[in-house]
C-alpha cells in the first residue's frame, strides 16, 4: 500500500497552522518552560563536574548537590562583585539626578528659543508620551521581575535533572527502536557538546567584552567603568543587537557627567571598534564557529524568542536552533533544513538553469544561475 501524496500547498498550510499552535503553547506556559530551559543549559554545563565527582565515587545524590552548589556559588560572587558596583552607583545618584534636571532645563529652554514652542507644552508633550508607553514599560518591567523571581526555581531544576540523568537518557534511547540508537547516541553527544561550547563561548566573550569595555571607559575616564564594562558585556550576549544597545548607558552616564560633547563621541568610537573586534575577532573564534548557524537564522531565531519569552527568549532561542540543526542533519527527510540553519554557503545550487543558448544545464554555479534567471 502506497502512501498517499498531498500537494505542496497543503503540507505547507499544515506545517505553517502547526507552528502557529506550537508558538502560542510555547508562549502561554512561557512560565514554566523559560527556567526548565534555562535549567537544561545549566546542567549539560555542569555535568562535566557532576561526572568527575561520580567518578571520586562520590554518593549520587551527593555528587548532584556538590555540583548544584558550586553553580550557586560562583553566581552569588558574580552578584556580589556587581552588587557592590551598583551600591557606589546609588550613593552617586541624586547628584546624577540633579545634573541631568539641570541639563534637561538647559534643553527646554534651547528647544523653546530655536522653535518657538513653549515649555509647558514641552512638559506636556513628554507626559503624553510618558502615558502612552507605561503599559509597554510596565510589560516589561513585569516580563523582567517575573524571570528574576523565577530564577529562583532553576537551581531545584538542575537538581532534578542531574538527579535522573540516567532515568531521562534511557527514556530517550527507549523511544526510538533499536536500529536508531546509534544516531540517538550522536544526537545527544553532539546536542552537549554544542550546548557546553555555547554557553563557555559566550562567557569567555562576555569577559573579553566586559574587560575591553571598562579599560575603554577607563581611559576616556567615565565614572563606574567597571559596572557600565561588565553591564555592557553582559548585554553584548545578545546577539547582533546587544552591542549597539550597550552603547547607550555609558553614552548618558558621560553626557551626565562631563561637560561637552567629546567624552560621548570617544565612547561611541571605542563600543564600535569593540564590536567590529567582538563581530569578526573574538564571537567567530568562541562562539560562531561552534553553533553554526548562519546570521539570517541566528537573527530570525532572537526575534521570534523575543516574541515567545521576552528577553530570557533571545538568550535562549539559538542553542535551541542549534540542538534542531543536530536533528535536522541526522534525519534524511530533514537534511536540506538543516542546511538551511547552517552557515556554509554552497558554490553551486542543485536547480536546473536555462544557459544563454537555450540548453538547461543540471548544476550550475550560483553566479552563472543568478546571471541567468
Amino acid at each position: 500500500m502506497t502512501d498517499k501524496q498531498y500537494p505542496f500547498y497543503f503540507k505547507a498550510t499544515v506545517i505553517l497552522i502547526g507552528l502557529y499552535f506550537l508558538v502560542s503553547i510555547m508562549n502561554v506556559l512561557a512560565g514554566i518552560l523559560v527556567p526548565f530551559a534555562f535549567a537544561i543549559l545549566f546542567a549539560v554545563l555542569l555535568n562535566p563536574l557532576y561526572g568527575r565527582l561520580l567518578r571520586y565515587r562520590f554518593p549520587r545524590a551527593l555528587a548532584v548537590l556538590c555540583t548544584v552548589l558550586v553553580g550557586l556559588s560562583f553566581m552569588t560572587l558574580l552578584c556580589y562583585l556587581l552588587s557592590t558596583q551598583l551600591a557606589q552607583f546609588g550613593q552617586s545618584f541624586p547628584i546624577l539626578k540633579l545634573r541631568f534636571g539641570q541639563m534637561t532645563d538647559n534643553l527646554e529652554q534651547w528647544i523653546s528659543l530655536k522653535s518657538g514652542v513653549s515649555i509647558q507644552k514641552q512638559i506636556l508633550f513628554v507626559k503624553n508620551a510618558l502615558n502612552s508607553s507605561q503599559a509597554a514599560i510596565g510589560s516589561i518591567l513585569g516580563t523582567l521581575f517575573g524571570t528574576l523571581s523565577l530564577l529562583l526555581i532553576i537551581p531545584i531544576y538542575v537538581f532534578m535533572l542531574l538527579l535522573y540523568k540516567n532515568l531521562i537518557l534511557n527514556f530517550l534511547y527507549e523511544v526510538f527502536s533499536e536500529e536508531h540508537s546509534k544516531r540517538v547516541g550522536e544526537v545527544l553527544a553532539q546536542t552537549k557538546a554544542a550546548i557546553q561550547s555555547y554557553i563557555v563561548g559566550l562567557l569567555i566573550e562576555m569577559i573579553i567584552v566586559s574587560a575591553m569595555n571598562s579599560l575603554a571607559l577607563f581611559v576616556i575616564g567615565i565614572k563606574y567603568a567597571l559596572l557600565l564594562g561588565v553591564i555592557g558585556g553582559i548585554i553584548n550576549i545578545l546577539p547582533y543587537i546587544g552591542g549597539f544597545v550597550a552603547i547607550l548607558l555609558p553614552v548618558l552616564i558621560a553626557t551626565v557627567t562631563k561637560d561637552g560633547y567629546s567624552a560621548q563621541i570617544e565612547v561611541i568610537v571605542a563600543y564600535l571598534a569593540i564590536q567590529f573586534v567582538d563581530s569578526n575577532i573574538i564571537f567567530p573564534r568562541f562562539v560562531s564557529i561552534k553553533v553554526q548557524i548562519n546570521a539570517l537564522i541566528s537573527l530570525l531565531a532572537v526575534f521570534l524568542g523575543n516574541l515567545m519569552w521576552g528577553i530570557a527568549g533571545m538568550f535562549l532561542m539559538l542553542p535551541m536552533v542549534a540542538v534542531l540543526k543536530i536533528i535536522f542533519d541526522r534525519v534524511e527527510n530533514l537534511k536540506p533544513w538543516g542546511k538551511l540553519l547552517g552557515d556554509e554557503i554552497p558554490v553551486y545550487h542543485m536547480g536546473q538553469v536555462w544557459g544563454k543558448r537555450g540548453r538547461r544545464k543540471k548544476t550550475a554555479p550560483l553566479k552563472e544561475a543568478v546571471a541567468g534567471t
